[in-house]
């Protein structure tokens, strides 16, 4: 076994399906070999103290904070039942089994209790499996002599790869592609190398989506890899109660501290709470609402603003990406001790959702004003298992070097892929191991390509000002221009007015106006006047008061490019079915950009002011647009006619 892969192992090991085969749907069989594995491992780790734990259970009234250090490990099991012995007694499998269960720790019980190992354990013995499952599971010698903490972690990770192919359906809420993971960890710790390669190096890693924990795993590899005497403390906190037990039990597996992973809602629960960390990663889930937890989440955005997690704003409450986003800052450490590096996967709409002034454009605003963005990389489609969309790395520091102060960075790395041999859900694409350097390669080197006019890579990477995600929303009001007409369409429209019902009686009204139907005129003082005399004449009195008059332009006048100019308050009235809105560069001025851009083609333009918003977006596509201009109607008449010659030939040869 001591030669066998991890991925051999794992192989190995999920051939119990076999076992479970017809009495399980296939998307269900990791919820029986994932916490079987747990337990033969846990069992393997323990064998040589377990006579040592035992032993301290008659020493003392209450042995419990003894019985860690007697095992060597965190955890501990007090029974002398082994899955060997269990199967030895089949009738009693299920009793003995549980019996078990109940004897490990507390922090390795409720991995258990999580998996809902009692539910497995009961359909197993009705279906007559389960004296055939322990027994199988028995056999695996994953003894830490034959089997290392680092490649049980592997065959770990691919047995959960398996049952995220399996359950491929909703495989992307617990599993994100490792090769993505990777690339991910490299991003955000390769700028740090220098210094986490000295003597006594200590980092934080956090994730406040863990899921099955791949990216604690990808990140504590990638310092490890690079400093193997490193100390790497793992936390985070997972919503889904099988995928957190996944998530411990790979840590479990690896001898790690379990106990920094929580269970529960990171924004209604936050169990980490004043915790600071030197490196967080999260693949938050895309686009799902932020209901159920409305009410805790307004309450600390309107109760404490900037003094707690969601000061800069809200989204909106279909998709709480940017919630994440703002629980991760709130837990950067400071840069007096340190600082911190980010990296979060969004899909697209982070970057441009909400207008100026909504709660998305006030986070980026926010984000971008205090230089935390350090780099976005967008990523080819089809990448994850539950989404075929296009998804984007956020980087974000508090600790930027000097050449990137005030800049971001954007990296286009959506060619950077290779074709699967066999779709995963929505996977169908992979990021190589040699597109994976290229990227970091161009991540590291992006200030210098972005500066070099002749550099093959700078279609792929651009370097901008803050400030040039920011813009002025301006709103463009033009004037409402009136002329003023009676009809049978307006006489409809009289009737149907209740302001002129309750002013003067609408039957009244129309039927002191008749007498003008086909009349217009161009001023409404002109209008007035007649309608005054017409009224008069009918014994209609004219209503005091702007009601009456406001109603009545409502239904005769008509909107007209050559109508009279309408004031209030002695200014140009705007119409509102002409009103616009405009996004003026944020350092452009924008009296000058109205000259050049609006009043050429409406010279009765204005801008009013008061309505003016900042707002930030970032059109990451738009920058990377490349025209391609359409074939000319030559190619394609002669690519008509050599098809048309194909068929001909091909109808020719039929016939024949």
């Amino acid at each position: 076994m001591s030669e066998t892969t991890p991925k051999n192992l794992a192989n190995l090991i999920w051939k119990v399906a076999d076992l479970l085969r017809g009495d399980y749907k296939r998307a269900d069989y990791g919820k029986v070999i994932l916490p079987f594995t747990v337990l033969r491992r846990l069992e393997c780790v323990l064998e040589p103290t377990r006579e040592e734990v035992r032993a301290e259970l008659t020493k003392w009234k209450d042995p419990t904070p003894f019985l860690p250090k007697a095992a060597g490990y965190s955890f501990y099991n007090t029974t002398e039942h082994t899955l060997t012995s269990i199967a030895g007694a089949p009738d009693d499998a299920a009793k003995n089994l549980m019996g078990y269960i109940n004897g490990f720790s507390e922090n390795a019980r409720e991995v258990f209790e999580r998996y809902k190992f009692a539910e497995q354990v009961a359909t197993l013995a009705d279906a007559k499996l389960l004296h055939l499952v322990v027994s199988r599971f028995a056999d695996f010698p994953l003894y830490p002599s034959k089997v290392s903490n680092h490649d049980m972690g592997y065959a770990f990770e691919e047995l959960i790869r398996k049952f995220a192919e399996e359950s491929n359906e909703t495989a992307g809420e617990h599993f994100t592609p490792r090769e993505v993971i990777k690339l991910m960890a490299g991003l955000l710790i390769a700028p740090d190398l220098g210094d986490l390669k000295v003597s006594g190096a200590s980092r934080r890693i956090y994730d406040p989506a863990c899921g099955t924990g791949g990216m604690l795993t990808a990140a504590d590899e990638f310092i490890l890899e690079h400093n193997t005497k490193a100390k790497v403390y793992s936390f985070g906190q997972e919503l889904n109660p099988e995928s957190w037990a996944i998530c411990r039990s790979d840590l479990m597996i690896k001898n790690q501290e379990v106990n920094n992973i929580k269970l529960g809602n990171s924004f209604s629960d936050d169990q980490l709470k004043h915790m600071k960390f030197d490196y967080m990663l999260s693949n938050p889930p895309f686009g799902v609402e932020w209901k159920k937890v409305q009410q805790d989440v307004r309450d600390e955005h309107l109760d404490r603003g900037f003094e707690g997690r969601f000061g800069a704003g809200l989204p909106r409450i279909n998709d709480g990406s940017l919630l994440f986003l703002q629980h991760m800052i709130d837990k950067m450490r400071p840069v007096s001790e340190g600082g911190c590096r980010l990296a979060i996967v969004f899909n697209g709409s982070p970057l441009f959702t909400g207008a100026a002034g909504s709660g998305e454009s006030e986070i980026r605003r926010w984000i971008l004003e205090n230089d935390w963005l350090e780099a976005i990389v967008a990523l080819p489609d089809q990448l994850f298992y539950n989404t075929g969309i296009s998804t984007y790395f956020w980087i974000l520091t508090n600790r930027k070097s000097a050449a990137h102060k005030g800049k971001v960075m954007l990296i286009d790395a959506r060619e950077s892929w290779v074709k699967m041999r066999k779709s995963l859900g929505d996977k169908r694409k992979m990021i190589s191991e040699s597109q994976v350097e290229d990227i970091m390669r161009m991540y590291a080197d992006a200030s210098t390509i972005a500066a070099d006019p002749a550099h093959p890579l700078r279609v792929k990477v651009k370097v901008f000002d803050n400030r040039d995600f920011g813009y002025h929303r301006i709103t463009v009001e033009r004037p409402l221009k009136l002329r003023f007409e009676i009809n049978e369409e307006t006489l409809t429209l009289v009737r149907h007015s209740k302001v002129i019902e309750n002013l003067v009686g609408s039957e009244a009204l129309v039927s002191a106006l008749k007498p003008l139907v086909g009349s217009v005129w161009w001023t409404k003082k002109e209008a007035w006047d007649a309608l005054r005399t017409s009224m008069s004449e009918a014994g209609v009195d004219w209503p005091n008061g702007v009601p009456f008059q406001k109603a009545l332009r409502e239904v005769i006048g008509a909107r007209d490019p050559e109508g009279e100019v309408q004031l209030a308050k002695g200014a140009p009235e705007p119409d509102p079915e002409l009103r616009d809105s405009e996004n003026v560069p944020l350092d452009e001025d924008i009296d000058a950009y109205v000259r050049r851009e609006i009043l050429p083609h409406v010279s009765d333009a204005w801008v009013d002011y008061d309505k003016t918003k900042v707002g930030y977006e970032i059109p990451f596509t738009r920058h990377f647009y490349t025209y391609k201009p359409p074939r000319s109607l030559v190619d394609i008449d002669a690519e008509i006619k050599a098809v048309e010659a194909e068929i001909r030939s091909l109808l020719n040869a039929v016939i024949k």
